[in-house]
């Protein structure tokens, strides 16, 4: 079995309103990855992503570029402990 990881992300730019947690649903499930996403009552939108090595370093550069419509001006990455969830939801957004 591949060794998974899991990486917190904190997106800022125009990141709301644009269909940026629908988009990174479809990209973590199409990649197989689970975790979450929500929008943050600053304007960013912060996820977690859980999978194999390649599959999460992929999402992030996808993250990078974001949904059309969007505009990401930074992206910050921290490790976080895998958890071993299989699915990927959008969350209430937080406060």
């Amino acid at each position: 079995m591949l060794a998974h990881i899991r990486r917190h992300i904190l997106v800022r730019g125009r990141v709301q309103g644009v269909g940026f947690r629908y988009w990174a649903r479809a990209a973590a499930e199409r990649a197989g990855l689970s975790g979450w996403i929500r929008n943050r009552s600053d304007g960013s939108v912060e996820a977690e992503f859980e999978g194999t090595v390649a599959a999460v370093e992929g999402m992030i550069d996808a993250v990078h570029r974001g949904p059309a419509g969007g505009a990401v001006d930074s992206v910050a990455v921290s490790h976080a402990e895998p958890e071993g969830t299989s699915a990927f939801r959008v969350l209430p957004d937080a406060g």
